[in-house]
């Protein structure tokens, strides 16, 4: 039996190696490119029954969320707009839906996880009132039947930056 990569050279060996480390990554990018794009949400939505891939908290209906986080929150809604501006700019997310007519705000954008980029579409809602503001979040993957915890920390996170 002939060994195809025995009189290679080294470079050679190191390139095939390196490609072959790499294809389960590119054939995730690929997968993801083509059972994942991108399509805008205009309305809140909601968690399927025992979904393992979404969190919602607020608009009463808390779905792996502490039923005890308050969604009335002590800023008012164009803090707390400037707060979730800035989560979105500092975690590389991209705006597909923004609407807000100076005292309501909502907002569609996909954040992607670190190393295999997979999309997580996340809707964030904000309604000002006379005490501050009522919030509404929901984080849910594009991919797959669980998330390993990733939707609801993300809202955790988003939510401790707000109170």
């Amino acid at each position: 039996m002939r060994m195809y990569f025995s009189n290679a050279s080294n470079p050679v060996k190191v390139v095939f190696f390196v490609a072959l480390l790499i294809s389960p990554w590119l054939f995730t990018q690929a997968v993801i490119l083509v059972f994942a794009s991108d399509k805008e949400i205009e309305s809140m939505p909601t968690c399927e029954i025992n979904s393992g891939n979404c969190a919602h908290l607020g608009g009463g209906e808390n779905y792996r969320m502490n039923n005890s986080l308050p969604t009335q929150i002590d800023i008012n809604s164009s803090q707390a707009w400037d707060i979730i501006s800035n989560y979105i700019e500092d975690n590389d997310g991209k705006i597909l839906v923004e609407t807000e007519n100076g005292i309501n705000y909502y907002v569609h954008f996909v954040e992607k996880t670190n190393f295999w980029k997979f999309p997580d579409d996340v809707v964030i809602q904000i309604s000002g009132n006379e005490e501050g503001c009522i919030i509404e979040m929901h984080s849910e993957s594009r991919l797959g039947w669980g998330d390993v915890g990733f939707n609801p920390d993300r809202l955790n996170r988003i939510h401790e930056l707000l109170v």
